[in-house]
């Protein structure tokens, strides 16, 4: 039996669709169903492996882990990963394609069409429903002729449609009205409901409100759903980095805050630990003072390169390690840290041959070839900071196009179970190409005993800062302010 199919589109990028799916998938999956989340294309920097070694979306890894399912290529079937104001990686089924402009990759879209209709095929032959999120607006009519992602998917999966808007930029109102407004009429039948997100205050102040969008919609409003804060979930946007997370006065980390950022979402672990003042840093004189100054993965290593010289911060950075203070690495940021840094086949930048910080014994060679795979450590000891961490276990995943060759350092940590070195430390300065090392609770103690003298809290703070599942507090927080009997009619499970 082919699975029932639900979708939430939004009236604008970041206005909660992906938290509103995450929280469905786990409503969902908690009753019993056989849920799976599904994007056809998602643009982010911040990607996640899959058990197969697929890169895919994190929002998706994130969805699939609330809907108890194993995570695929299939529920994000095309990642662009943006390599600049007109350009983007683009990861087709988990694999690189190549690098296009927007403009020929637009031009692509209809052929991708197949294979996102065939990623939503697998998945319904497989699950009992299928959660799914659109991007950006379908009321975006200069792209209607190629959509991928909205009502084109929507009508492929035989999709009723939940369209949310975020009250806190303002505007809700028109933006709800005016995106309806300028879908055609097939299209704006397929939307069911509408849910208005990031309310401050008591929501029965809005009920005039409702009371308005009902009226001149003739849709329903599902529900008009509190403003929640930090959710203890991965973010998957760039604009997540907006959020203040300064705390004065605690041991301060220094997050270098590179313009081709990605997978920033590994740090957020630390930014919830109360003991520590994690800030992000774009000038030399910010690193002053930190107990640890992290050079995290970036998009373009050789370009991001040249942006830490040409800000000054390689000078800081470098002045830093030879006065014994520590610097991480991790993957592009590793790699910075090293000898040279060479792309002969121009895989990341037309640039052959770039000098590293010197600060560590590694040569960088990129490699068409992507390695995505899930990877098991065990530490090594004395690392920086880390050194109550040697011999731990821990999980992480690469992601990375070059291929770092050691010379003389201790490694970082050595892989599971072969026992292969990873990664370079010597003196005070480490570096690893494996992320999501703070996601794990025993690296996270490490670092905030070694800068504060106290142990670490287990979870931090924020939404998820109980013993309970974040998934379980965010579907709690949503299913209070949703009205699930008629998203159940939509879903066409009730």
């Amino acid at each position: 039996m082919s699975a029932r199919t639900l979708m939430v589109q939004g009236t604008a990028s970041s206005v909660g669709k992906s938290l509103l799916v995450t929280a469905l998938c786990r409503l969902y999956a908690r009753r019993g169903l056989r849920v799976a989340p599904f994007k056809a294309q998602n643009m982010a920097l911040n990607s996640a492996v899959t058990p197969d070694g697929a890169e895919i979306g994190r929002a998706q890894f994130a969805q699939a882990e609330a809907a108890r399912a194993r995570p695929s290529a299939d529920m994000n079937p095309i990642l662009l990963k943006p390599e600049g104001l007109s350009s983007s990686q683009v990861v087709v089924l988990g694999r690189p394609i190549g690098s296009f402009h927007f403009r020929d990759y637009h031009e692509r879209k209809l052929e991708l069409r197949t294979i996102v209709g065939q990623s939503i095929d697998r998945l319904r032959a497989e699950h009992d429903l299928i959660v799914i999120e659109g991007a950006g607006s379908p009321a975006e009519v200069n792209l209607k002729d190629r959509d991928l992602v909205n009502m084109w998917v929507a009508e492929r999966a035989e999709a009723r449609v939940v369209l949310v808007t975020d009250i806190e930029r303002g505007g809700a109102l028109a933006a709800l009205v005016g995106t309806l407004e300028l879908l055609d009429p097939a299209e704006r039948a397929r939307v069911g409901a509408l849910v208005i997100n990031k309310f401050r205050g008591d929501p029965s102040l809005f009920a005039g409100g409702v009371k308005f969008l009902e009226a001149r919609t003739g849709v329903r409003v599902a529900g008009v759903v509190p403003h929640l804060g930090d959710t203890g979930i991965a973010s998957e946007d760039s604009l997540d980095l907006k959020r203040d997370h300064s705390r004065p006065g605690r041991a301060r980390i220094a997050v270098v805050k590179l313009p081709r950022l990605s997978n920033f979402d590994e740090l957020e672990p630390l930014m919830r630990e109360p003991a520590l003042d994690v800030r992000w840093c774009e000038r030399p004189g910010e690193l002053d003072g930190a107990a640890l100054v992290i050079l995290p993965g970036t998009k373009c290593t050789v370009n991001d390169l040249a942006w830490l010289r040409s800000t000054g911060i390689a000078g800081a950075i470098a002045a830093r390690a030879h006065a014994g203070q520590p610097v991480l690495g991790i993957c592009g940021g590793f790699q910075m840290l090293g000898e040279r840094v060479l792309d002969p086949l121009g895989v990341e930048s037309s640039t052959e041959d770039a000098p590293g910080l010197g600060l560590l014994p590694i040569v960088t060679r990129f490699e068409r070839d992507k390695v995505t795979t899930p990877v098991e450590l065990r530490l090594g000891e004395g690392l920086p900071l880390l050194d109550r961490a040697g011999g731990a276990r821990v999980r992480g995943y690469e992601i990375h196009c070059g291929r770092v060759t050691v010379g003389a350092a201790r490694p970082f940590a050595r892989v599971e179970p072969s026992g292969a070195a990873e990664g370079a430390v010597l003196r005070s300065v480490a570096g690893t190409l494996v992320h999501g090392l703070f996601e794990n609770a025993a690296v996270r103690d490490a670092l905030v005993a070694a800068v504060t003298g106290r142990a670490a809290s287990s979870a931090g703070e924020g939404a998820g800062a109980n013993d309970r599942d974040a998934y379980d507090v965010l579907a709690d927080h949503f299913g209070a302010a949703l009205d699930l009997a008629q998203i159940d009619v939509l879903a066409g499970i009730a």
